[in-house]
Formats: C-alpha cells, structure tokens, sequence
C-alpha cells in the first residue's frame, strides 16, 4: 500500500505574479535602476522567474536587461551522494559579468547549498561587482549562512514537508505547494 500524501496551496498564479511584480521593484530601487544589471536564473524553474522579472524589470524601464541561465550540477557538495542521479542541463551565460550587479534567481531557498554552489559557478564567468539573490519561496532550515535579498514569501515548514514550485512554462500552472507524508 503506497504512502498517503496531502498538500496544500499556499500561492496561486496572482499570488506568484504580485510577489514577481513588488520583487521587480525592490531590484531596481536597490541597484538604483538597471545599469549594469543582468539576471542570472538558476536551472530549472529559477530560468522561468528569471525570464518573468526580466520582463517585468523591462516593462518598468523601458529598456533590455541580460538574462543568463546557469546550472549548477557539477558544482553541488552533494554530487556524489545524491540518492538521484543528476544530468548536467546547459549553462548559457553568452556575456562578462566583470564589474556586473548580478541578480541569481530561484524558486526555492532551503539549505543554502544550490545557492554556494551556483556562486561557485558564476565565477568561472567572470568577477561581478555584487552578487544578489532573489528567491519566490524562503522556507527557512539554512545549513550555510546564505540569505535572500529579495524574497516573494517566507513560508516556514517543517524538513518533514516538501515546498513544489509548479510554474505554467513546466508544469502547465502556476502555485506554490506545500506536500506532507500522511504517517
């Protein structure tokens, strides 16, 4: 008999776009505008917000702003001892980040390690002026001392639960999940 699972929406697609939207505006007062500003997505759902605020951050100004995507596979501490066997997706960073205010963009922030790791990455593209780190979901249970400088929704859970992200570009919606195994 299979494991009984029970979740619970707590974002929905108006919910997610608001959080983009305030998130798009907090970048730009904080890097007082776009110069010299390009966003980074963070394989996978972190490339689809990235090519959202990207949008929305274009809207505002009125102008382009780069966006690389970045996968951080080959660079995780947990590599080795990953009970799933991870394939390295592509990493399409086509500009320098020397001198460069970089946003890197994910959907979830749990432990912190995605996040070294992908800092670890950026650095092979160059040495940007200031890294920052826009996330739609904080759910807290840091094992690095990483933090979010733009953050959608704190949503404290228990390590028990699991936070799925679902957006419209890979799971046809969007809503933030929180799932529980039923003991």
């Amino acid at each position: 008999m299979g494991e009984k699972k029970s979740f619970k929406t707590v974002m929905d697609r108006d919910g997610i776009d608001r959080c983009l939207t305030r998130i798009a505006y907090e970048i730009l007062e904080k890097n007082k505008g776009m110069d010299d500003l390009v966003l980074v997505g963070i394989r996978t759902g972190g490339v689809f917000l990235a090519e959202r605020l990207k949008k929305k951050i274009s809207g505002i100004e009125g102008g382009d702003i780069s966006l690389g995507i970045l996968d951080v596979t080959l660079y995780r501490d947990d590599i080795s001892t990953s009970y799933k066997k991870q394939h390295p997706g592509k990493t399409d960073i086509t500009f320098s980040l020397d001198g460069k205010k970089v946003v890197l963009v994910d959907d979830v922030l749990f432990t912190g390690r995605t996040i070294r790791a992908a800092m670890d990455a950026l650095i092979d593209f160059g040495r940007p002026k200031m890294i920052q780190l826009a996330v739609l979901i904080d759910r807290g249970h840091r094992e690095l001392p990483i933090r979010a400088d733009f953050v959608g929704k704190n949503l404290p859970s228990s390590l028990w639960e699991a936070v799925t992200v679902n957006l419209v570009e890979k799971n046809g919606i969007d809503e933030v999940i929180i799932v529980e195994d039923a003991k």
